[in-house]
């Protein structure tokens, strides 16, 4: 009887660990094998991932290489998640008007390069997916034979716009004026959203430069009235503001572009060495696309096939810390912060280093330290935090009416900080 009620403890231990782990709903390539993985709206690189509701001509295309020799046969399906990107169990026939797969059957294959990939993309709606109910949505690409496995994943939103957002940044914050921190104010237009409590029925969520570690919740507004509904002088609405993406080109294997030090085009995979980076104190003007990249060469057209794969390589030099540690940070990364974007100390040459496979093209990327135990990355030790840089805040705001059960997405906005 002891050991009968021991075991039933020890399965209902592991049972609760296993329901209480958080699923894993970031971005990014879950295989080494699958690189550059890209989400944009058709047609404008610079707009956030959100479609409108019922819009045919709206449509997001995501992006992605294999490195292979051949095609994969691939799938892809949605789940439809609330404000916080956590899976909310939905049936696919709440938010679908169709089955819940599509297939992966829009590839290339690359072209004269050394390093061989197959280029894939998936573009949303199509006549397989059909999304019927506003939100974020989680795309998990997966093989044929093995369901089970996540070979990538991808956020994206569909907006029913029916609030209209008033932003404003400014340099005078709470903490300090025109020094290390910026402020969002925040006015919803509600009158014709049917939105009965504004303190119980809304989420509003913001985030600096797509960063997904710096999005804050928003669940109290700070005041109503005449229709509107306002988010000030609140903590969470002050970010650090951190500097200017730093860029670089490798748009040539035969002569160096922007920032690079020097190339070996004769290695089995073309290397190239980035200048030295160093910490920045000063606030640095450059226009920049905060964080995001864009496939290209110089001599070649139809870069998605033909730009080659190089072996990137990065050096800090910046005294060593035992409190933390420092990643590479930007779409080129997935803007995730594991052991494929941590930069290591080498004491020989007294700096970080680190390598990253990627596609020919130009970048924005920055150093992000995230001392030990934090689940937030700081951009000041290595780049400085300066009033003046040009960040972009992204606002969302969600509506769930009493005694529904899914977060829906009912306004976008992104204002851009800064000089």
């Amino acid at each position: 009887m002891v050991r009968i009620l021991t075991f039933a403890l020890l399965l209902l231990s592991s049972l609760t660990a296993f329901a209480a782990e958080p699923v894993d709903t970031r971005q990014g390539t879950l295989h080494p094998g699958f690189k550059s993985l890209q989400v944009q709206v058709e047609g404008d690189m610079m707009a956030q991932p959100v479609l409108t509701l019922g819009s045919p001509l709206h449509r997001l295309v995501i992006s992605f290489d294999e490195l292979a020799e051949d095609r994969r046969y691939m799938r892809y399906s949605l789940e439809h998640c609330d404000a916080a990107w956590r899976p909310e169990g939905l049936a696919p026939s709440e938010f679908l008007d169709s089955f819940n797969e599509g297939t992966v059957d829009d590839y290339d294959f690359s072209q004269a390069t050394t390093v061989h990939y197959v280029h894939y993309r998936i573009v949303i709606p199509n006549d397989q997916v059909r999304i019927t109910a506003p939100g974020n949505y989680l795309l998990r690409v997966y093989d044929e034979q093995d369901p089970d496995e996540t070979l990538l994943q991808v956020r994206f939103g569909v907006v029913d716009p029916r609030v209209s957002i008033g932003l404003e940044a400014t340099s005078r914050t709470d903490l300090d004026t025109n020094e290390a921190h910026q402020q969002l104010g925040i006015r919803l237009g509600i009158d014709k959203a049917g939105i009965e409590d504004p303190f119980t029925d809304l989420r509003v969520t913001v985030t600096q430069n797509g960063r997904p570690d710096t999005e804050r919740i928003l669940v109290t507004p700070t005041r109503t009235g005449g229709g509107d509904v306002y988010y000030e002088h609140l903590r969470e609405l002050i970010f650090p503001a951190g500097n200017e993406y730093r860029r670089f080109e490798t748009v040539s294997t035969y002569y160096p572009g922007m920032h690079v030090a020097w190339i070996d085009p004769d290695a089995p995979v073309c290397n190239i060495g980035l200048d030295e980076d160093l910490p920045r104190t000063a606030y640095v003007y450059d226009q920049t696309q905060n964080g995001r990249y864009k496939i290209r060469t110089t001599d070649l057209d139809d870069s998605d096939r033909r730009a080659d794969y190089i072996l990137t390589h990065f050096t800090l030099r910046a005294p060593r810390r035992t409190d933390g540690t420092y990643y590479i940070e930007g779409d080129l990364t997935d803007r995730r912060y594991d052991p494929r974007t941590r930069m290591t100390y080498d004491p020989v040459i007294g700096a970080y280093t680190a390598s990253l496979l990627l596609k020919q093209g130009s970048y924005n990327y920055q150093y992000i330290f995230v001392p030990d135990g934090a689940s937030q990355g700081l951009a000041g030790p290595a780049e400085g935090d300066h009033y003046q840089t040009a960040n972009e805040y992204t606002v969302r705001v969600y509506h769930r009416p009493k005694g529904t059960r899914y977060d829906r997405l009912v306004g976008v906005s992104t204002i851009k900080s800064g000089l």
